[in-house]
């Protein structure tokens, strides 16, 4: 008799032996033959329902975090690269917006795309709230921010135009605005000191 080992596929998983490319994996896959199969992955976010991981609220202290934003605390992830901090700031932003935590409006964005503006504080005003007008309406369904995005551009120096939209934000709805910011080291100079203020 031939055992099984443990990291064996389970036989339902597996029909038949497929060739990369082939029509019969892409037929398989949109019929949902493989759709409960999970993978490891290696580089960026993990969605637990599709990778193997731990799950990323697991990976922080979820108590103390939680006690920190209900005392409107700041708070720092700092961990070595590839750790899960992206992970775990997107399922915390999930876990704010929904069920018996949903007193909050929790945004994450990722700020990496202004690194480029470099000392063009300007330029990485107009990145980081587009990026913020962009998430707020894909996560919140909230267009505030991108409907007050050309007005802040437009009066406000960049070194206050983060802190204007902020406030505006959080005065237009009586729930507590949660920011979870990454890749806030991208910044440099000026642009970093002005989204610290």
């Amino acid at each position: 008799m031939h055992r099984r080992s443990s990291s064996a596929i389970p036989s339902r998983a597996v029909k038949r032996t497929f060739r990369p490319g082939s029509k019969s994996l892409s037929q398989s896959i949109r019929n949902g033959h493989r759709r409960d199969v999970r993978k490891f992955k290696t580089s960026g976010p993990v969605v637990a329902a599709k990778h193997y991981c731990i799950p990323p609220l697991e990976r922080i202290d979820l108590e103390y975090v939680l006690g920190l934003i209900h005392e409107a605390e700041y708070f720092i992830l700092h961990t070595p690269r590839q750790t899960g901090k992206t992970s775990a700031l997107k399922a915390l932003q999930g876990h704010l917006n929904s069920g018996a935590a949903s007193d909050y409006r929790c945004v994450y964005v990722n700020i990496e795309g202004a690194q480029t503006a470099r000392q063009d504080m300007g330029r990485a005003m107009r990145t980081i709230l587009g990026r913020l007008a962009t998430r707020a309406q894909l996560v919140l369904k909230d267009n505030f921010i991108g409907d007050i995005r050309p007005e802040i551009l437009r009066v406000f120096e960049p070194d206050e135009a983060l802190e204007e939209a902020l406030v505006r934000c959080a005065a237009s709805d009586p729930r507590p605005l949660v920011l979870l910011i990454d890749a806030i080291d991208a910044l440099l100079g000026d642009s970093l000191l002005s989204v610290l203020h």
